[in-house]
């Protein structure tokens, strides 16, 4: 990630200060506690999914083979950035390194580049599912979606190494504070020692392409299923349409609503505190949502957790 050019101007920067949240001592321990909390409810929420998944025979299906997977994402989706922003938050200095900084960038965007993918791959089973059930069995097989979920993760973690190497390879001056509580695209773009209004411009293209690409698959997928859904005859039938939808359509409207106001347009035109509150929603909010919005919608998750908080307590009378 270093450009010899970074050499010729003075002072090169080898690490950044993240300035995170303003705020005395006693507010920075009152975030530090809040967003500890958070960071252990949605690891926890995540797992129980997972073992829900795991443990449950009737849940090994593509449908919770995918959802185990996204839980999966969104543990290392939150420890990519909360544990960092933490330990800050009770630091004078709140530095990261240059190549710190980076690979956060690299895994952060890595991660919600998959997330895209595995919506997209959610939503195009439940087309399948509801729209064409008779040959649902035969096209996802379980073979096919362990493939689906392998291509999701490939493709999530190699999308973003151009933005990361373009932004890298920017010369970084005297300049090293960067008015966020990540490593984020914009901010660091607005270091440099120089305009660089084409990677700015090349980013913003990259992700608006990515992130409606993915966001008019989904909803090219609902409104086919919304139109199949109609036509069922019973109302049960389109309840229990609808409830196995809801689930999914709660989170992509969460996380796309809040990705879309970041990275749609140029992100160094967004004031600071603009760009801390919604990336503190998609961040971290989001991600403690969605165990909540799939154990609370889905009867099937809601049962298996059951079973499994049954044999804790069993195993602690033994």
């Amino acid at each position: 990630m270093k450009n010899p050019d970074r050499n010729n101007h003075s002072g090169s920067v080898n690490e950044f200060v993240l300035l995170g949240f303003p705020g005395s001592w006693k507010i920075q321990v009152f975030l530090f506690s809040l967003f500890s909390v958070t960071y252990i409810l949605t690891l926890i929420g995540n797992i129980l999914i997972i073992c829900a998944v795991n443990v449950d025979q009737q849940l090994h299906t593509p449908m919770y083979v995918l959802l185990a997977n996204f839980s999966f994402l969104e543990i290392w989706y939150v420890t990519s950035t909360v544990p960092n922003m933490l330990v800050n938050f009770l630091s004078e200095n709140k530095i990261i390194s240059f190549i710190g900084c980076f690979l956060q960038f690299y895994f952060f965007f890595s991660m919600g580049t998959t997330e895209t993918f595995f919506l997209s791959a959610m939503a195009y089973d439940r087309y399948l599912a509801i729209c064409r059930p008779l040959y649902y069995p035969t096209i996802m097989t379980l073979q096919k979606c362990i493939r689906m979920v392998v291509c999701c993760w490939l493709c999530g973690f190699s999308c973003y190494l151009l933005p990361v190497y373009l932004i890298s390879q920017l010369p970084f001056c005297d300049h090293n504070t960067i008015d966020h509580f990540i490593c984020d695209p914009g901010p660091l773009i607005g270091l440099s020692c120089v305009p660089a209004p084409a990677t700015e411009t090349t980013c913003a293209v990259f992700n608006s392409v990515l992130i409606f690409s993915t966001f008019l698959f989904i909803t090219s997928s609902y409104t086919v299923v919304l139109k199949a859904v109609l036509k069922v005859p019973s109302a049960e039938g389109r309840r229990k349409a609808f409830s196995t939808c809801g689930s999914h359509l709660a989170v992509v409207s969460l996380f796309y609503g809040s990705i879309m106001v970041m990275y749609v347009s140029p992100t160094s035109g967004n004031p600071a505190g603009v760009q801390k509150i919604v990336t503190l929603f998609y961040s971290i909010l989001t991600p403690i949502f969605n165990p909540l919005i799939y154990s609370l919608r889905n009867k099937e998750i809601k049962k298996a957790l059951n079973k499994i908080l049954r044999s804790m307590k069993f195993v602690q009378h033994m």
